[in-house]
C-alpha cells in the first residue's frame, strides 16, 4: 500500500516524498480513508506510530478541495492538544505537510504573550493548533471567531483530563457549532475518554491497530529496585556503567527536575531540564540544545511525556514512576520510535510497588528486574506482576507466645513483630470528566 491507494492529492504525495515517507502505517491506512470520507473517529496506536498525520494529511485535503475562504479572526480547523510542546511539534509536521498547499497554520499556547497571537489571528487561518486555556482566552477577548470550524482534532485527550482541562473541554464544546466533523486521537483510551466520546462525537468509527494500552515492542523495558535515596547515586553509576550518551528522564515533581539537574551539573555533567515554572523560550532552548547533543541528559516532568519528537533517541530513564500509569506509555515511547529500537529503565523504591503494580496490569506485561550490584534495596519492593497484584512476602512462622507478652498489638488482633503489614490498596486517582450540555430537555 502507499499514500497515493489512499486517495492523496498531488500536493501531498509530493510533501511526503520529500519527507521521505513512503508507506503508511497501519493507523495512518486506516484513519486517512475515514477522515476523507467525513467520518468522526476515535483512533488509538502507539505513541510513534504516525498519528499526527493520519490526521493531518486528510484535513489538509479537505480544505484545500471544500469550504469557503478563511474569514478574519476566524480558523476552518482546530487541533487541541494539552501541552506547549505538544502543539508546537504537530504544528511544525502540519506546516511540512502543507508545504504545496496554500492553505495558513499557526499554533498558539500560553506562557508567552497574547498580543503577537491576536495580530496573527486577524486574518484568520485554516488550520489553528492550540491549548485549551490560550485558546478560550483568544475566544473571550474576540480575537477568535469559530462559527466557521468545520473540523475540530482532540490530540491526546486522555492527557488533557489528567491535566484539569475538563471545563475548558466543556466550555469549548459550548463554542463550536454543531454541524462538524470531530476527531480523536491518542496513544491511549481512558473509559474516561469513551464517555467524553460518546458525548463530542457523532457515530464514531473507532480504530485501534494495537492492542489497548500496550507499549511499541521496540522498546526493551526494565526495573532496578532502589532506595529512595540512593536514586541519584544509581543514576549516576549507571550513566558511567553504560557510557550513555544522550538520556530523556522523568522526575515526578518540578522539585525533583531541578534537584537532579544540581547535582548532575555538580559533578561536570552536561545536564538542563524543562518544567511548567520554567518560561517557554527557557524550555525550547533546552530541548534544542538536547537535540543537538549539546546537552547530555535533559530531566523533565510529564510535560515533556507528549509531544517530545527526538530522532534516535535510545533511552529513557523513569527517575520516578508516574503517579497516571497511562503516562508510562508516553514517556517511554520517546524512544524506540518510527522502527527504531530504545531502552526505557525505572528507577524504583518500595513506596512506588502500587504504581508499578498499575503500570504491569495496564501493559499487561510484569517488567524484568535487574538488581544492581552494592545497590540493593535494604527497603525491599514487594513483587508485582501483570495482574495487578503487590505479591506478598511469604510469612514467617509464629514464635511461640511468651508470659511477658512479645507481641504488638493492633486493632485487637495480635501480629507478631516480624509479620509485614500488608500494603495499602492501589487507588486509582478520580478524574473529572465533562458534562456536555446537548440542548434543553423535553417536557414530560
Amino acid at each position: 500500500m502507499t499514500f497515493a491507494t489512499l486517495g492523496l492529492i498531488e500536493p501531498l504525495l509530493r510533501a511526503l516524498e520529500t519527507l521521505g515517507y513512503q508507506t503508511p502505517t497501519p493507523v495512518q491506512a486506516q484513519a486517512i480513508p475515514a477522515v476523507l470520507a467525513g467520518r468522526d473517529l476515535m483512533a488509538a496506536a502507539q505513541t510513534g506510530t504516525g498519528k499526527t498525520a493520519g490526521f493531518a494529511l486528510p484535513l489538509l485535503q479537505l480544505l484545500t478541495l471544500e469550504g469557503p475562504k478563511v474569514a478574519a479572526n476566524s480558523a476552518r480547523a482546530l487541533i487541541l492538544c494539552p501541552t506547549r510542546e505538544l502543539a508546537e511539534q504537530v504544528h511544525a509536521s502540519v506546516a511540512e505537510y502543507a508545504q504545496h498547499l496554500p492553505l495558513t497554520t499557526y499554533a498558539v499556547y500560553g506562557g508567552v504573550s497574547i498580543n503577537p497571537q491576536m495580530m496573527k489571528l486577524r486574518k484568520g487561518v485554516d488550520i489553528l493548533v492550540a491549548t485549551p486555556g490560550r485558546l478560550i482566552d483568544l475566544f473571550r477577548q474576540n480575537a477568535l471567531k469559530l462559527n466557521q470550524l468545520q473540523t475540530l482534532v482532540l490530540d491526546e485527550a486522555d492527557r488533557m483530563l489528567d491535566l484539569g482541562f475538563s471545563e475548558e473541554l466543556a466550555n469549548i464544546y459550548r463554542m463550536l457549532p454543531k454541524k462538524r466533523q470531530t476527531l480523536l486521537f491518542s496513544a491511549t483510551f481512558s473509559d474516561d475518554i469513551r464517555l467524553l466520546a460518546g458525548q463530542m462525537l457523532n457515530d464514531p468509527l473507532s480504530i485501534e491497530v494495537s492492542p489497548r494500552n500496550v507499549a511499541a515492542n521496540t522498546v526493551k523495558q526494565w526495573v532496578v529496585p532502589v532506595d529512595k535515596k540512593r536514586k541519584p547515586e544509581l543514576f549516576v553509576h549507571l550513566m558511567r556503567k553504560g557510557r550513555w550518551k544522550q538520556v530523556l528522564v522523568f522526575a515526578k515533581t518540578r522539585n525533583g527536575v531541578d534537584a537532579l539537574v544540581d547535582k548532575l551539573q555538580g559533578l561536570g555533567i552536561n545536564a538542563d531540564g524543562i518544567h511548567g515554572d520554567k518560561p517557554q523560550a527557557t524550555r525550547q532552548r533546552a530541548l534544542d540544545r538536547f537535540k543537538a547533543s549539546d546537552v547530555q541528559i535533559l530531566v523533565a516532568t510529564d510535560v515533556a511525556a507528549r509531544g517530545l519528537d527526538i530522532e534516535d533517541l535510545p533511552l529513557v530513564v523513569n527517575f520516578d514512576l508516574p503517579i497516571v500509569a497511562e503516562d508510562y506509555i508516553h514517556r517511554i515511547g520517546r524512544t524506540g520510535r518510527a522502527g527504531n529500537t530504545g531502552e526505557a529503565i525505572s528507577l524504583v523504591c518500595a513506596d512506588e510497588v502500587n504504581m508499578l503494580s498499575a503500570i504491569e496490569m495496564l501493559t499487561r506485561q510484569t517488567l524484568t528486574r535487574k538488581m544492581e550490584p552494592d545497590f540493593e534495596p535494604e527497603h525491599r519492593v514487594p513483587d508485582t506482576d501483570a495482574s495487578g497484584q503487590v505479591v506478598k512476602k511469604p510469612k514467617k512462622p509464629k514464635k511461640p507466645k511468651t508470659s511477658g507478652g512479645g507481641g504488638k498489638r493492633n486493632l485487637g488482633k495480635w501480629v507478631d513483630s516480624g509479620e509485614v503489614a500488608p500494603a495499602e490498596p492501589s487507588i486509582k486517582p478520580v478524574r473529572k470528566v465533562p458534562v456536555f450540555n446537548t440542548g434543553p430537555r423535553k417536557k414530560k
